[in-house]
């Protein structure tokens, strides 16, 4: 069965950090994209940042650069969201994803793209 685990969420401060981490099992998603969406209450799930097999295609949703970095754990198959001056309009679930299939350099910021999914890390800012 294949899995994505995230983990790493909380309660900070605003201007905190926080780190998530994206666990894979099952299989193993090298010359996979993987990417982190979120979602508000109330709102719809949102691109956030998303790398390629090879760590050195990444893509961010404008609000979240020179904030957050996503990195990647070839290796490990893992794609941490190192998140940095976090505010309180990032408080959402965060959802770790791998794409469909072996994308190669191509990295996308539509989750049609990806097939493969987390339950999700709370991660709250307090002002």
């Amino acid at each position: 069965q294949v899995q994505l685990v995230e983990s790493g969420g909380g309660l900070v401060q605003a201007g905190g950090s926080l780190r998530l981490s994206c666990a894979a099992s099952g299989r193993t998603f090298s010359g996979y994209a993987m990417g982190w969406f979120r979602q508000a209450p109330g709102k719809e799930r949102e691109f956030v940042a998303a790398i390629n097999w090879s760590g050195r295609i990444t893509r961010y949703t404008d609000s979240v650069k020179g904030r957050f970095t996503i990195s990647r754990d070839t290796a490990k198959s893992t794609a941490p969201l190192q998140m940095n001056d976090l505010k309180p309009e990032d408080t959402a679930i965060y959802y770790c994803a791998a794409s469909t299939w072996n994308s190669g350099s191509i990295v996308r910021a539509q989750s049609t793209f990806y097939g493969y999914w987390g339950q999700g890390t709370q991660v709250t800012v307090s002002s």
